[in-house]
């Protein structure tokens, strides 16, 4: 083994421990982001695989004659740290396409390390950089999948933090004003305005349309967020406006706030949990999936049901994006 090849093979395995620090933090970050015990366990445990795969790589560099690891696992919570507090202005779907730019990085790291490693000679740096491969593209594939969840309408297995929710209503404004206006009914009629001028010439002709959702709302704002939502749908359908009655029902969708016979299953309320979480993992329409998830999450609350409808999300989601199950 030539020194420049040594050379390289420590360079690695440094910039892996950094990174695979990093990697831990953030794992252990999203856990209070998960939105079922199943998705909880996961994260939970691939945050301690990365410590044990920091572990293992932090012995191989010193075996190799590395200097030993002090100053880098501090960087690297640091690191973490700092991506999670920038992360908090951003909607989820940034902050997730990072965590994937992240493991991709891993991947390619690893992959580099096996051919430095075969070249080398040096069979042990093969056989680690072969384990962080397979790790690392079952961490890609999990985020893949997240993501293509929320891409379909969610709700993901990782849920936003209270900031990125805001970031992410912010941005769905920007590009969809009148959207805005319809999913902030529950707030005063006079913040909805002000965020309507804020707003600035970008809303138009699509605030205009939304007048008669937002006098609905005047009348109904003191009976509460989901009488109101039903009485502007009621009132936008009667004067024939059905973009604003279709907006008003999907927020209601989004709170959960449907009866038992809006549901995609018919006959839900009455099921067994077994029978229940059976219907819910059929459901192949995000859509209806999402209503159900909702309803379930505001009523009955039962895990299992919720982890069957989440693992028929994750279904449709892996079909998307061309992953085998």
């Amino acid at each position: 083994m030539t020194d420049t090849t040594h050379a390289k093979v420590v360079n690695q395995l440094r910039a892996l421990v950094l990174l695979t620090q990093t990697e831990e933090q953030i794992a252990r970050t999203r856990v209070s982001q998960a939105r079922t015990d199943a998705v909880r366990r996961e994260l939970t445990q691939n945050a301690d695989n990365a410590m044990e795969r920091t572990r293992l790589i932090t012995a191989e560099l010193r075996e190799l004659g590395g200097v030993p690891d002090v100053v880098t696992p501090a960087l690297g919570r640091l690191a973490a740290v700092l991506k999670a507090t920038f992360e908090q202005a951003e909607p989820i779907e940034e902050a997730l396409l990072q965590d994937l730019s992240l493991e991709h990085q891993l991947l390619d790291r690893a992959t580099y390390l096996k051919v430095l490693g075969q070249r080398a000679g040096l069979a042990k740096v093969e056989r680690l950089a072969e384990g962080l491969i397979r790790a690392h593209e079952a961490t890609v594939e999990w985020l893949t999948v997240v993501l293509a969840e929320e891409a379909l309408g969610g709700p993901a297995a990782l849920q936003p933090t209270p900031f990125q929710t805001v970031a992410g209503v912010t941005t769905r404004a920007a590009i969809a004003p009148y959207r805005f206006v319809a999913n902030r009914v529950n707030e005063a009629l006079d913040t909805a305005q002000q965020r309507r001028q804020r707003v600035g010439e970008e809303l138009g002709q699509v605030a205009d349309r939304a007048s008669t959702l937002t006098d609905a709302v005047r009348e109904t704002l003191t009976v509460g967020r989901s009488a109101a939502l039903r009485r502007a749908e009621r009132i936008a359908r009667r004067e024939g406006n059905r973009e604003a009655a279709d907006t008003a029902k999907a927020a209601r969708e989004e709170l959960g706030d449907v009866s038992a016979d809006e549901l995609p299953i018919k006959g839900f309320d009455s099921l067994s949990t077994s029978d229940a979480a059976k219907a819910a993992k059929a459901l192949r329409s995000p859509h209806d999936i999402r209503v159900l998830i909702r309803y379930e999450e505001t009523h009955k609350n039962r895990s299992s049901v919720i982890s069957a409808a989440q693992a028929a999300l994750a279904e449709v989601a892996k079909e998307a994006v061309g992953v085998d199950s």
